[in-house]
């Protein structure tokens, strides 16, 4: 072995083993980098969650005082129409002020609904064409099936194929109607809003009270919704709109039946039923 090869020998393994430990070195850093990505998204997706979770609180806190200022106002509503010496034919608007809060309570008999409970088949053949969007012969027949249903009396025993007792079904809520054979949601959605379960006893819808959504659906046929002269009714249809922090706006509603003062009873009226649902505020652009 020269004396050349034997000094090249040691410089050769120290280089070998520089480039190892260079090798080793960024494959560490590389692998610090990584953890360090990994981190980074796991704070991003954290801090991500909470911001969600805070906003679904503020909603949820905003809903919920809503619902209170909404419930308020229209109890001061139904005050006013406790007292007032004229009966309410037609829909009418009642301001209020709670809490330092300004909302409108629109209220209207309820009698301007078609009612489930004593429509007749005629009345419910004609809704199920117009708004359902049935044919006719699919519409009466459909019509037909809602009046079995209501006025079937139901078994009390699952296990006896016989029914027992002689008290009628009836429609107890709007939702009821998924309940009978052939109701699909679709043709449900369709006619849920211009149904209600809450009026019974008539078979003629005041055309003073009726929504255009539901005058449309009875054609304005006389025999069906009355233009003038339909009985007074002591249900109502209150909705009140009530504005969130979050700039939308609370609509709350309630069926509710008015006994007035001399009833003798603890309150005045009842609440029959209640729904909500938010929606995003008017946006008025100048002009």
């Amino acid at each position: 072995m020269t004396r050349q090869s034997w000094r090249a020998q040691p410089l050769s393994l120290y280089a070998r083993r520089s480039r190892r430990h260079h090798y080793q070195s960024g494959m560490a850093l590389i692998a610090v980098l990584w953890i360090v990505a990994a981190l980074s998204i796991m704070v991003l997706g954290l801090t991500q969650t909470v911001k969600q979770n805070i906003r679904v609180a503020t909603m949820l806190r905003d809903q919920t005082a809503g619902q209170a200022l909404g419930e308020a106002a229209i109890a001061l509503a139904l005050q006013q129409l406790t007292i007032q010496t004229s009966p309410m034919q037609g829909a009418g608007q009642i301001g209020v002020r709670y809490a330092g809060v300004d909302m409108a309570v629109t209220a209207t008999p309820l009698n301007g609904w078609i009612p489930l409970n004593s429509a007749p088949a005629p009345m419910l053949a004609a809704l199920l064409q117009t708004a359902g969007g049935l044919a006719p012969p699919q519409a009466q027949q459909m019509a037909q099936t809602l009046i079995d249903w209501r006025d079937g009396v139901p078994q009390t025993d699952i296990a006896s194929p016989v029914s027992s007792g002689n008290q009628t079904r009836r429609f107890e809520a709007v939702e009821d109607l998924m309940l009978v054979p052939g109701m699909t949601y679709d043709l449900y959605a369709r006619i849920a809003p211009l149904v209600t379960a809450s009026n019974a006893g008539t078979s003629v819808v005041n055309a003073q009270a009726a929504p255009p959504d539901v005058a449309a659906a009875l054609g304005g046929n006389t025999a069906f919704i009355a233009p003038t002269g339909a009985a007074q009714s002591n249900l109502f249809r209150l909705e009140a709109a009530v504005p969130l922090g979050t700039g939308k706006i609370l609509h709350l509603t309630e069926d509710a039946a008015l006994f007035g003062p001399g009833s003798g009873l603890l309150a005045p009226w009842h609440i029959l039923r209640e729904s909500s649902r938010v929606d995003a505020a008017a946006t008025h652009f100048p002009a």
